[in-house]
């Protein structure tokens, strides 16, 4: 697992148009790298509109917001138009980012044991550098609180 004032690993992913994109494209700019398990379902929803809702105030703060999951290029997609969704959606449908961050964990549904994504959000700096790390985030306050959080 990733410790705050370590350089956030890169990594290369499509994004929900099928562009490849490095976390090292967005050097000089803060990111809020959020980890969420499943496009259009409730409480990833609720996440991606809140930071919809949120976009304007991140972006005066010179940050980008990028969402991960296991979804594909084209169910990012669909999600993006869906919501309106003004930040970037990368797919990682093989979990090598999900498993290079140490989000995918075990987790019990319906009383299973089953592999998934622990909703976690880190923020890194303009040199890479994780700031912040947050797991098991409610998916209505994480955007409010990385708001808060850039404007420190």
């Amino acid at each position: 697992m990733f410790t705050v004032g370590m350089t956030a690993p890169d990594f290369e992913l499509e994004d929900q148009n099928g562009c490849t994109r490095h976390l090292s494209d967005f050097r000089g700019k803060k990111v809020i790298l959020y980890f969420y398990p499943k496009d259009n379902t409730a409480g990833c929803t609720v996440q991606a509109q809140t930071y919809k809702e949120k976009f304007p105030e991140i972006e005066k703060e010179n940050a980008v917001v990028i969402g991960i999951s296991k979804d594909t290029v084209k169910s990012h997609k669909k999600f993006e138009e869906k919501y309106g969704l003004p930040f970037i959606l990368l797919a990682d449908p093989e979990r090598k980012v999900l498993e290079q961050y140490g989000v995918l964990k075990e987790k019990t549904m319906y009383g299973k044991k089953v592999m998934g994504t622990v909703r976690t959000t880190l923020i890194i700096d303009e040199n890479g550098v994780i700031q912040d790390i947050r797991e098991k985030v409610k998916p209505a306050e994480d955007p409010a609180y990385a708001v808060e959080w850039l404007n420190r």
